[in-house]
């Protein structure tokens, strides 16, 4: 059976689950998406929904200087307790996440911290540009939905795509990590500096 792009769209609104997952479950499944759900928990994913709520007040200060040393980065990863903050894989996560916001050069970690008047900023701009194309006011916001999405993409750490897999947002690789490890897992802050900037 083909699995389409809205099979796994749906799955993934469904669980909270990544994309590539969401795919390679409904797979496995044969496209039945209650079976696909299965083998999610199974695996452990969509329990890191239900963690989302739980406390993080352990973890790690990351850095990562670039190797011309003109960039640098501090950010904190929280975790539920010290036993995952000492854990290798945690550990290689924090390097992760600081080396791809040196790439990335996100400005916010979620869309939830971007300022009121920068967001309004935004989606006036995006009215601007349909001002004169005739379409009805209700269309001109969906697209202004749309574009914000590209927005959150280009400054939100969270929904940037991973500097080392494209079809894995931040977001889903965290999401992962939380699945895996039992614990729920946030990146608290981050700072990243350039000489001139």
């Amino acid at each position: 059976m083909t699995i389409t792009a809205e099979m796994v769209k749906d799955l993934r609104e469904r669980t909270g689950i990544g994309m590539m997952e969401c795919k390679k479950a409904l797979e496995e499944a044969g496209g039945d998406a209650e079976k696909a759900i299965d083998i999610l928990r199974k695996k452990g994913y969509a329990r890191a929904k239900d963690k989302a709520h739980r406390a993080t007040s352990e973890g790690l200060v990351g850095t990562y200087i670039h190797t011309n040393g003109k960039i640098g980065v501090l950010v904190e990863v929280n975790c539920e307790t010290d036993f995952v903050a000492r854990n290798e894989e945690f550990k290689e996560l924090v390097k992760n996440i600081a080396m791809h916001i040196a790439a990335a050069a996100p400005l916010y970690v979620a869309p939830e911290e971007i300022p009121a008047d920068i967001l309004d900023k935004e989606k006036d701009i995006v009215r601007e540009q349909f001002k004169d194309s005739k379409k009805p006011p209700e269309i001109v916001e969906k697209i202004v939905l749309g574009k914000l999405g590209k927005f959150y993409e280009e400054v939100c750490l969270l929904e940037q795509p991973y500097i080392k897999d494209d079809k894995l947002k931040v977001k889903e690789l965290i999401a992962q990590f939380i699945a895996k490890f039992k614990e729920n897992t946030k990146i608290g802050r981050f700072t990243r500096f350039q000489i001139g900037k």
